[in-house]
């Protein structure tokens, strides 16, 4: 049983790129949150897959940790924003959907290739699981900058960090308890300043795209 653990490992990492890539291609907003929800859910399952083989104790909290924060607490801060700024339409891309998913591929691709030496040298418990870390977090970062509003932004950084978690979990057994608290903290205040930094461009502006900000130019 405990042999098949590692291989359980790199499944879940397989579905946090798979969901990594359904968030690139996804045009709904409350679709999108789901699937950001899902991610964290996984995350959270490896991590406590991940402490359980290692018997690294504290990875059990840091799972409990991504439940509360990115299953719980942050999807629902995300509803709240939409409803109070009423927005039920889909998301624009500055690159059709087809398009960026070929960008996607090549992205992957690069990052796996990119993992390999690293994955060479490493004895951790699933040292593969580090190309497709990266491949997440490079997707992640495509969704952030193929969106033109503040929102499916706002997730592709939360998505960026989930990718950043996997590969502190999977390749290295988490990260100091300390450490882990204080990230879990500043991607919560993160999430409440960039809410009211919508607010506050929907109130100026009367949309979330973020190419008006291009007005505030000094005269």
């Amino acid at each position: 049983m405990s042999a098949l653990l590692p291989q359980f490992v790199n499944l879940l990492g397989a579905v946090l790129l798979l969901l990594a890539f359904a968030m690139t291609s996804q045009r709904r907003m409350l679709a999108l949150i789901h699937l950001f929800t899902m991610q964290g859910a996984t995350l959270a399952l490896a991590t406590a897959v991940v402490g359980y083989v290692t018997r690294q104790h504290h990875l059990y909290l840091s799972a409990g940790l991504t439940v509360v924060l990115k299953v719980l607490l942050i999807p629902w801060l995300l509803h709240r924003v939409l409803d109070r700024l009423g927005i039920r339409r889909d998301v624009e891309t500055l690159i059709n959907i087809p398009t960026t998913m070929l960008i996607g591929i090549g992205v992957v691709i690069f990052a796996f290739n990119l993992s390999i030496p690293i994955s060479h040298l490493s004895s951790a418990l699933a040292s593969g699981t580090l190309g497709i870390a990266l491949a997440c977090v490079l997707l992640s970062f495509l969704m952030m900058i193929t969106r033109t509003k503040a929102v499916p932004q706002v997730i592709g950084f939360l998505a960026m960090e989930n990718g950043l978690f996997f590969a502190a979990t999977a390749a290295t057994y988490g990260m100091p308890m300390v450490v882990e608290l204080g990230i879990g903290l500043d991607v919560l205040v993160g999430v409440l300043i960039l809410g009211v930094f919508m607010f506050q461009i929907r109130e100026q502006f009367d949309s979330l795209d973020i190419h008006h900000l291009e007005q505030l130019k000094d005269d």
